[in-house]
C-alpha cells in the first residue's frame, strides 16, 4: 500500500530544522511476544471476541487500543481536532476525551507500511519536510495498568517490547527517528536501572515512563518519592530525557466507582461501557499529569536532581495555565512548603508540548521559557494532525528565533542533540 492512496501529503520547506515531539509507531503482532521469556508465555495473547481481535494481558481483555493489530486504523487527523484545519483542539472534549472520540464516526484506512517500518516512515517524513521526530509506541499505553497486579510481568513485557523496538526500529534511525523505549519502576530500582542501562547502551536518548503512580508489590506510589532516587540519579548521570506520553493512568477508577462500572478501563472501542458524559462533564477534574507534575515538584524530585528533563507529550495545554498560576500562588502564599521556587523548578525541568495550542504567545507571555515549548503532531493518530508542519502557521507571527525553537530547537535542547 502506498501513502498517497490514503494520505494527502503536504511538503513544507521551512527555514529552520524541524523536530516533531509526537509521532507514533504501530507495533507488529509479535512486538510484545517475540522476546518474551518462556516463563511468561501466555501473559500476552491476541484473542477473538465476536469476530474482532483483542489484546489480552494476563487473561484480561483490554479495549484501550480497540484494534491492537492495526490492520485498519483511524486516518491521521480524522477526529477533526486540528486547529490548523478549523478544529477546536481539546476545548470541546476536555472532560471526556475518549468518550468524544467514541461518539465520532472516524474515517478508517488500512494500516500502511509507513506506520509499521522505519524506512517507509523515514521517506514519508522527507516528503512532509520533517527533519526529526520522537516516535512513541502505541500498545505501551495499555500495559502497566492492565497488569498492575503483577509488577514482574509488567517489567518482563516491557523489556520484550524494548528489545523488539530496538531490533525493528532501532532507538535512533538515520538521525531522524528517535524511538522511545519504556521503563517501569514496578519491580524496583535494581531492575529499572538495568533496563535503563540496556536502552542507553543501545543509543536511546529518551525513555517513556507512565504518568501515574507505580504499581509495585507494596502498592501504588509516586515515581518521584525518595525511595526511587537511585534510579533517578542514574538517569541524570546518563543524561536521558524523560518522556511522559499520555496513556491509561488508571484514573478511570474514580469515575467507575460512581457509575458502578467495576474495573472498566478507558476506551474508545465500540460497545465499551463508559461513564455518563454529563456526569463526567460536571465531576471534579482528575488529571494524572497535574498530579505527576505536583509530585515531581512537591516531592522534591526535580530539586534533588535538577538536571532531569521531563517531556509531557500529547496532553494538549489546557492544564498549563492554571497549574503554572497555582505554582506562583503557592510560592507567594506558602514558600515554607518548598525547598526552592516551584515556578523556577517547572521552568527549568519541564518542557511543554503545545498540542493544539492556538496561542503559543500567550504561554510565553505567561512566563514559560520559549526554549521549553515544543510542537508535536500526534501523527498518525486521529486526534492529531494529518499535516504535521502546518503548526508553523500558528507560530508564524512570533519572532523567527522563537519559531525555530518551538518547531524544533527546544526539543533538540531537551534531547541533547546538536543541530
Amino acid at each position: 500500500m502506498t501513502v498517497d492512496e490514503y494520505i494527502k501529503v503536504t511538503h513544507r520547506e521551512l527555514p529552520f530544522t524541524t523536530f516533531d515531539s509526537d509521532n507514533h509507531m504501530y507495533e507488529t503482532r509479535d512486538a510484545l511476544t517475540k522476546f518474551l521469556p518462556k516463563e511468561y508465555e501466555g501473559v500476552v495473547k491476541y484473542v477473538d471476541v465476536d469476530g474482532r481481535t483483542k489484546l489480552a494481558l494476563r487473561n484480561r481483555i483490554s479495549d484501550f487500543i480497540p484494534n491492537p493489530t492495526f490492520g485498519k486504523v483511524a486516518a491521521p487527523g480524522a477526529a477533526g481536532m486540528d486547529i490548523t484545519s478549523g478544529g477546536s483542539g481539546f476545548a470541546e472534549v476536555r472532560a471526556d476525551h475518549l468518550g468524544a472520540l467514541h461518539r465520532q464516526k472516524l474515517v478508517v484506512m488500512p494500516g500502511i507500511d509507513a506506520f509499521f517500518d522505519p524506512e517507509p516512515r523515514f521517506e514519508l517524513m522527507k516528503e512532509m519536510g520533517i527533519d526529526r521526530t520522537l516516535l512513541w509506541p502505541t500498545l505501551a499505553s495499555a500495559l502497566e495498568e492492565r497488569m498492575a497486579d503483577d509488577p514482574d510481568a509488567v517489567c518482563a513485557v516491557i523489556h520484550a517490547l524494548n528489545q523488539w523496538m530496538h531490533e525493528h526500529w532501532s532507538y535512533v534511525y538515520s538521525d531522524a527517528i528517535y524511538a522511545s523505549p519504556i521503563i517501569s519502576l514496578a519491580a524496583g530500582n535494581e531492575q529499572a536501572i538495568a533496563e535503563l542501562e540496556f536502552v542507553a547502551e543501545r543509543g536511546a536518548k529518551i525513555f517513556l515512563i507512565r504518568v501515574a503512580p507505580v504499581p509495585t508489590w507494596k502498592g501504588r506510589k509516586s515515581f518521584a518519592l525518595p525511595e526511587f532516587d537511585p534510579f533517578w540519579e542514574r538517569v541524570q548521570e546518563l543524561g536521558l530525557a524523560v518522556g511522559m506520553h499520555s496513556g491509561d493512568p488508571g484514573y478511570n477508577r474514580y469515575l467507575n466507582e460512581w457509575e458502578g462500572l467495576g474495573d472498566q478501563e478507558a476506551s474508545i472501542a465500540k460497545g465499551a461501557r463508559r461513564a455518563n458524559p454529563a456526569f463526567v462533564a460536571l465531576s471534579s477534574e482528575k488529571d494524572s499529569l497535574i498530579d505527576a507534575m505536583a509530585s515531581i515538584i512537591g516531592h522534591g524530585l526535580a530539586t534533588r536532581f535538577p538536571q532531569l528533563r521531563f517531556l509531557p507529550v500529547e496532553f494538549s495545554t489546557h492544564w498549563v495555565r492554571p497549574f503554572y498560576k497555582k505554582l506562583q500562588r503557592m510560592w507567594d502564599e506558602a514558600p515554607v512548603l518548598f525547598d526552592e521556587n516551584p515556578v523556577e523548578v517547572f521552568s527549568r525541568n519541564v518542557w511543554v508540548h503545545v498540542f493544539h495550542e492556538p496561542d503559543p504567545k500567550g504561554l510565553i507571555d505567561l512566563g514559560l521559557p520559549v526554549d521549553h515549548l515544543m510542537f508535536g503532531s500526534d501523527f498518525p493518530h486521529p486526534e492529531g494532525m494529518a499535516d504535521p508542519l502546518a503548526y508553523a502557521e500558528v507560530v508564524a507571527d512570533l519572532p523567527f528565533e522563537q519559531q525555530a525553537l518551538i518547531m524544533g530547537g527546544s526539543l533538540e535542547k531537551a534531547m541533547g542533540i546538536a543541530r
